[in-house]
This record gives structure tokens, sequence and C-alpha cells, in this order.
């Protein structure tokens, strides 16, 4: 099969490579699409240390069902399919509680590090387990269903705090996860939701799929405009999906007392934070990692347009043109917030 690898930092082939093998609990997937995750593209240069090459990479898949192992009986060829990213045990502690996420055997499909290697789906075929495996409505498009694993992380953010309608919320980073967060608090009802980012294009497409309000850190004091937009108190809640010690300063600045700050992103691996005013004020932070099962709720969103993502797939471009557009990614080319490889 064809494939697009990453041989070694900053090179992507695309070459031919064996199929993968179908385990007894396996499904072997045709892809028809892979969407190309920020951690992908942060992967190429092996500035996250989860891209060890060679590496097939890729996690935002869709596709039809090739080949099932000896132990599936409840698929068959041809049946339209997504899958979790996260291949866990279901066995484990965190596993029988549900929180899959953490699994304490947890790999994560196109990922390579110190404690493993899973090729993933920047191929004609990947095999996954099937109990990672959903089926796809027929009236959502492949494209569409390729996205239900980033709006699974979205999803499961919204999920870390409790969330009413007189709550307000600051979502920092207007990418494709912040995007999908604003729409998921939308959709549940959240008060009055602000979308901070750097790009203006991006600010009004935040506007337009469900934000109050889009404020650029270049132009506005950000926690000073949140405070007057929520009467002087602060946003009940914020997300972080870039991940850098200056963005979680400003989620931090912008809430309330006894607010609470979900990190999504994780772009660096280590920030400085002010303890003290934290403590005092009582804010609650909460990590969010990944999904903990929310596939099925994903795709009835998509399926009922709860959630938009036709807007944000930026483009599509065959798999053999992957490592010119993951460039395009790299230098943050205008515009692009995801883009979709078709197998």
């Amino acid at each position: 099969m064809k494939a697009l690898v990453l041989k070694k930092y900053n090179k992507l082939v695309y070459k031919d490579v064996p199929e993968p093998a179908v385990g007894a609990d396996e499904v072997l997937i045709r892809v028809k699409v892979c969407g190309i995750c920020g951690s992908d593209v942060h992967g190429l240069d092996g500035s996250t240390g989860r891209r060890i090459p060679p590496l097939i990479m890729g996690h935002e898949a869709a596709g039809v069902v090739a080949e099932v192992g000896t132990d599936v009986s409840d698929l068959k060829a041809g049946e339209r399919v997504t899958f979790d990213s996260t291949i866990y045990c279901g066995e484990c502690d965190y596993c029988l509680k549900g929180e899959v996420n953490l699994c304490d055997n947890r790999r994560v499909i196109g990922v390579s590090c110190d404690e493993y290697r899973q090729d993933g789906a920047f191929a004609e075929y990947v095999a996954v387990p099937r109990r990672c495996v959903y089926r796809i409505p027929e009236s959502l498009s492949f494209e569409a269903a390729s996205t239900v694993e980033p709006l699974s992380v979205a999803v499961h953010a919204v999920g870390r705090v409790n969330l009413s309608q007189d709550h307000t919320a600051v979502v920092i980073g207007a990418g494709m996860i912040g995007l999908l967060i604003v729409q998921v608090l939308k959709a549940r009802g959240c008060g009055f939701i602000a979308a901070v980012d750097l790009d203006q294009e991006r600010l009004k497409l935040a506007v337009e799929l469900g934000a109050d309000e889009g404020l650029n850190p270049e132009k506005d004091d950000i926690p000073a405009k949140v405070l007057i937009r929520t009467g002087n108190r602060g946003a009940d809640l914020a997300f972080d999906a870039v991940g850098l010690g200056s963005t979680v300063q400003t989620a931090l600045g912008s809430l309330s007392k006894g607010g609470s700050l979900v990190l999504v992103g994780n772009f660096s691996p280590k920030i400085e934070m002010p303890l003290q005013k934290t403590v005092v004020r009582e804010i609650s932070i909460y990590g969010s990692c990944a999904s903990a099962g929310e596939y099925p709720e994903c795709l009835q969103m998509l399926e009922s347009e709860a959630v938009r993502v036709d807007r944000l797939i930026s483009a599509k471009a065959p798999l053999s043109e992957g490592a010119g557009w993951f460039g395009r990614l790299y230098r943050g080319e205008k515009g692009l917030i995801k883009v979709c490889l078709l197998a």
C-alpha cells in the first residue's frame, strides 16, 4: 500500500509499505480521508517527542471496512466507519471506570514515543481494535466524519466542568479545537462566549459559529475586556486551546473568583503561572486529554449540524501531496484550519 511516512525529522516520503496485519480483534479500514492534526505538524520537526521516525502519522480518519479479524462478528466489509485514536485495553482500573483516555496501557494511533510505535492513517489502510471503531451515518461525508476525533477532544474538554446557561466562557485559540469548543459551548447553552486569537479572520469565523465576541490580544487587553463584558466579575470558565505560558496567563487573568480553567493545548511542555493569585482566588484547573467515549455524541452533533465543520475544512488534497501541505501548515499559512488528505 501507499503511505506518507515520516522518514526522519522534517522529511516526509510518499512510498510503498507493507499493509498492516489484522489481529483477531481488529478491523482493517481502507482510509478515505485523514485530517492533518496540529500535533502531527509539530511532530514533523520532533518538537513533541511523540513522533519518532520512521512512522506513519495520522489519527483523524474515516473510511470503509476492508477486512475484519476472526473475533469480530458485528462489522462487515464495506461499512462506513471512523475510529477513536486512543487504543485502550478495556481491562485496567481506568478503563473499567470509563476513563479510557487515562488507560494504563494507552497507545495512540499515529504516535511513536519511547514506549511504543503505532502506525497511523496517512496510508491506504490502517488496522484498529474493534472496540475503537464506530459506524458513521450515511448522511455524513467522510470529510466530516474525519473531524469526529478533534470534536471529541472539544466535547471532552467542555465536559470537564459543570456548565450552566448563565455561565460565561473565554476560549483562547480559534484554531480547529478552539472553534469546536466554541460550538460545543453554544450547543450546550453557554450564556456568553468570547473567542481570543491573533488572526482576525479566525475571530470572524468564531463569531459566525457561535461566539458572542472575538478579541485580539494585539489590540485588546483581554482580561479587562472580559471583565467589562461580564459585569466586572470575570468569566466563569476559560479554555486554553493553545498551551503557551502567555495564553494560560491570559486565561487565568480572565476568570472570576472561583472560576475554572480547562487546559487543552499543550504546545509548551512547561510554563510559569501566577500561583498565589490562582490559589487565593480559588481557581480550579483541569487537564483535558483526548476523549473518553464521546464519539457517539459527536456523531449525533455532526449529523444534526449542532456543530458545523464545513467552514473548518480549508483544503482537500491527495495523500501523495501531503508533504507540501504539511509545509504550508508548518509555516502557518493564512486560512488553513483543517487540511484533509484523501487516500
